[in-house]
């Protein structure tokens, strides 16, 4: 029984460090092609060299019920129809060669709808070459004077590259030379004059910053990605497999020499870099070479006629530049043989097949399946695009899906943040492209806040600068100073005129065949040949003896002149040393000094921390002071519309107090003036009331002796008028009351009631009649102190509680007493006749009373809170 297969581990991913956590927004450029025909509608307007503005055709305003919406786009430059390549190029392109030079990676791709001119921006026009041709032409005026010889730098099929010795290299060379047809295009056969136009560039572009003492190596390989699938354009391939013939039938013809091409796969190197294992990548030495190589590939790359665009691109053009650079040695001839002084940068310029709706381009069959896989990779990129913004904005770790498609991840290091990554939004003005452009116009857009980490600087080899020029110099001086002493300037020119001085001079040689013994002359030729070639050899001695003894005055006196100069390079290197040393010394002075100040700011930093920990302290207790300053303020307010509330009560209260007491006033003078009348009455009565006889008044004698009898008073007459009772009215008529009468009280049935006007009268106390009224009177009665019943109304205000219940907060008391008019002690009648002599005393009697009862009586002397109702005051008889 086999044993299973266990799967190996995976490898963990190694992050790469991050020195500086700074980041770059995706640069994202806008470019507007001009329209085709002069009388077309425009939907496309440039504000300024940032805004594009887009506003919807006369006919989609009417489609879409009248609605017209301009919608305005930035970018961080927009290039309008009459802006020239090379414009694009210094400020798109331009700085992504510079940083391909100094070790940085970069991508560079055209995005937009089909037929906006993507493929002639990269590209270019004959006479007006694009972004392509000119990137070429600006890395091989850098490099040019300090290229390596070919096959110096040798590329692995691991995505790395290798150093090779001159021997290797010249090996490689002599092979490469010795091939019937070379696998690349020479330098020196002349340009093909179908692009020659393109990649004549007049304005000779430089980098600004070259490192003069490494040697460089410029690799090229064009992919394309065509249905999801990566395919080499650079293959060297027996038949035209790309295009094959095609019957009537729209299918391919069978034929057995026919070989369909196989598709390349990607892998990830030891660095995590993705790359498409397989591909051919050519080594070139010139703008022509290089341009010859794309254009041999861009025959190959997948195109079709649509009803949108007459050459349109089925596929993703990637055209990659690797750039190989290591260090001289330190004596300024060889390479620096180590592998970890290579730096391979990479730049990658991508012309994107156009997203298209198959509606609007007929398509069908192939066409149709490749629009459908040319649309899916494109959303694939928007969708990475759209996770990444949003990881980015919002703090989230969602996985990006990167191998949805191939063309994103063969990029994902860039958006990793392995190089700077520049997009060129190309868009049609036509009215007929405005959907599809509002959608490249959003995409791009949201594009921008994407942030791609900044490339890590590659780092220094250590080595003393300088070191080619050091030893051209030094070459020239010992060719200039052999010239001057008429020595041999190259070997190989002196090897071959000292074989054309002596071979000539040497005679020649006899026959030396011996046909007979007796022959006697061939010998003695012979030994005569080689005497003279003896002497010739001895001269030829003497003359090399010679040349040798020049040769070595000649170099003594270029070791002595040497050796002057390497004094006066020693006593340079004195000079610079000394200053070298007041330099460290300086540095160590700086340094000491940097250190104190280090210290010092170490102290600062730590008092700022003091200061600043003070100052969270204060702010902290000076906001404390402020929310409770903000409270006491607010508790002074609350109390201030409290007393204001009260004030306003209290003001109230004591208006209706004056009112009342006005009116008890005002009742008391009316009673008094009443009194006053009545005893008028009642005077004017007994003064004018006849008499028969004046009755005799008793001596004061007998009034002490016996008491006075007093008349009992008459009865009310009985056809005298009910009188009809007076109820009081309560101050608090205007408002809804609850009127509380316990059963226990006892009617008073006294002329003088108290009465309120709409109340609700209870026997007990509810919530629910409280929650109907807002004010409350208890009646509550006592005996008083004189035995007659005291009636007090206990008075209070309504206000709902936070539970949702009801409460009563009690405001006044009012006492009523009441008097019976009999209470007083009066002289009553006996219930029998008297005679008619105590007739006439008691009828004295009786009106003595009355008038003594009308002085003395006493109405509303104390109105009031403590309001006193009295008895009925006497009435006049009828």
């Amino acid at each position: 029984m086999k044993a299973a297969r266990v799967k190996t581990p995976r490898r963990p991913a190694l992050k790469k460090p991050a020195p500086s956590g700074l980041k770059d927004p995706v640069g994202v450029y806008c470019r507007v092609r001009p329209l085709s025909r002069p009388d077309q509608e425009c939907c496309i307007e440039v504000i300024n060299e940032n805004t594009v503005q887009i506003h919807p055709p006369d006919g989609y305003r009417i489609f879409r019920n009248g609605e017209y919406r301009e919608t305005q786009y930035s970018f961080k430059e927009v290039f309008g129809t009459l802006v020239p390549q090379k414009e694009l190029f210094d400020v798109v392109a331009k700085p992504l060669v510079e940083d391909l030079i100094r070790g940085k990676n970069g991508l560079l791709f055209t995005y937009g709808v089909t037929g906006s001119g993507k493929t002639h921006t990269m590209t270019g026009s004959p006479g007006d070459g694009g972004l392509l041709p000119r990137c070429l032409a600006m890395i091989f005026n850098s490099i040019g004077p300090f290229q390596a010889k070919r096959f110096v730098f040798k590329l692995d099929d691991k995505n790395g590259v290798d150093v090779q010795c001159e021997v290797d290299a010249l090996l490689e060379r002599q092979k490469r030379d010795a091939m019937p047809v070379p696998k690349t295009p020479s330098g020196k056969r002349q340009v093909d004059p179908e692009f020659a136009d393109m990649i004549n560039v007049q304005d000779h572009c430089k980098a600004e910053e070259v490192d003069e003492d490494n040697v460089y190596s410029v690799f090229v390989s064009y992919i394309e990605i065509y249905n999801n699938y990566i395919y080499d354009l650079l293959e060297e391939t027996p038949f035209d497999l790309i295009k094959p013939k095609w019957n009537n039938c729209n299918t391919p013809v069978r034929n057995g020499d026919f070989i369909p091409p196989q598709s390349k796969i990607l892998r990830e190197d030891q660095n995590h870099n993705m790359y498409v294992t397989g591909c051919t990548e050519v080594e070139v030495k010139s703008t022509e070479e290089a341009f010859e190589v794309f254009w041999k590939g861009q025959k190959k790359r997948r195109i079709a006629n649509t009803q949108l665009n007459r050459e349109s691109s089925r596929s993703h053009g990637v055209f990659i530049i690797k750039l190989a650079q290591a260090p001289l040695d330190a004596d300024g001839d060889n390479v620096l043989q180590e592998k970890e002084q290579i730096t391979l940068s990479q730049l990658s310029l991508v012309d994107l097949a156009g997203s298209e709706r198959t509606n609007r381009t007929k398509a069908e069959g192939n066409r149709l399946r490749e629009a459908g896989n040319i649309n899916q990779s494109l959303m694939t990129l928007r969708t990475c695009i759209e996770v990444l913004r949003e990881n980015q904005m919002c703090g989230t770790n969602k996985m990006v899906p990167y191998r949805d498609s191939k063309l994103t991840h063969l990029f994902k290091n860039y958006f990793d943040g392995e190089g700077k990554v520049r997009m060129i939004v190309c868009v049609n003005p036509k009215a007929e492209d405005y959907e599809e452009s509002l959608q490249v116009m959003r995409f791009a857009e949201m594009t921008q806040e994407v942030e791609v980490a900044r490339p890590v600087d590659r780092p220094l080899c250590g080595l003393t600068p300088g070191r080619r020029f050091r030893n051209q110099a030094f070459r020239e001086e010992l060719a200039r100073k052999l010239e001057i002493r008429g020595g041999p300037i190259n070997g190989e020119t002196e090897e071959q005129s000292a074989l054309e001085i002596l071979l000539p001079s040497f005679p020649p040689l006899p026959s030396c065949e011996l046909l007979d013994i007796n022959d006697d002359q061939t010998l003695p030729k012979l030994a005569e040949v080689l005497e003279e070639r003896h002497k010739l050899r001895q001269k030829l001695s003497e003359e090399f003896a010679k040349n040798a003894l020049t040769f070595k005055t000649i170099l003594r006196e270029l070791d002595s002149s040497i050796m002057s100069k390497e004094n006066y390079v020693q006593g340079k290197l004195s000079e610079k040393e000394k200053i070298i040393t007041g330099q460290k010394t300086e540095l160590e002075r700086m340094e000491k000094k940097i250190k104190t100040l280090e210290y010092k700011i170490e102290i600062l930093e730590k008092t700022a921390t003091i200061y600043e920990e003070d100052k969270r302290h204060l702010q902290q207790e000076l906001e404390s002071q402020s929310q409770k300053l903000q409270r006491q303020a607010s508790d002074k307010r609350r109390l201030e519309a409290r007393l204001q509330g009260m004030v306003a009560e209290t003001t109230m209260k004591w208006e209706k107090e004056c009112e009342r007491r006005v009116a008890a006033k005002q009742l008391e003078m009316q009673n008094k003036l009443w009194v006053k009348d009545e005893k008028l009455k009642q005077l004017k009565a007994i003064v004018t009331e006849p008499k028969s006889e004046k009755p005799e008044r008793p001596s004061r004698e007998r009034d002490r002796e016996k008491p006075i009898q007093r008349s009992i008073s008459p009865p009310p007459v009985p056809n005298a008028p009910p009188v009809r009772l007076r109820h009081r009215r309560s101050r608090s008529a205007g408002e809804r009351w609850v009127d509380h009468k316990p059963p226990s009280n006892l009617p008073t049935d006294t002329v003088m009631q108290p009465h309120v006007p709409h109340a609700i009268t209870v026997a007990a106390a509810s919530e629910k009649a409280l929650a109907k009224c807002d004010k409350y009177m208890l009646t509550h009665q006592e005996l008083a102190s004189d035995g007659e019943i005291e009636t007090k109304l206990i008075k209070g205000d309504v206000f709902k509680t936070r539970g949702g219940g009801q409460a009563v907060q009690f405001t006044e008391i009012e006492t009523l007493k009441q008097e019976s008019p009999t209470g007083r002690k009066r002289r009553s009648s006996p219930s029998s006749a008297d005679p008619p002599a105590d007739a006439a005393n008691a009828e004295w009697t009786d009106v003595e009373t009355r008038c003594s009862v009308a002085v003395e009586m006493r109405a509303g002397s104390a109105l009031g809170p403590g309001y006193q109702h009295h008895a009925q005051p006497k009435r006049r008889k009828p």
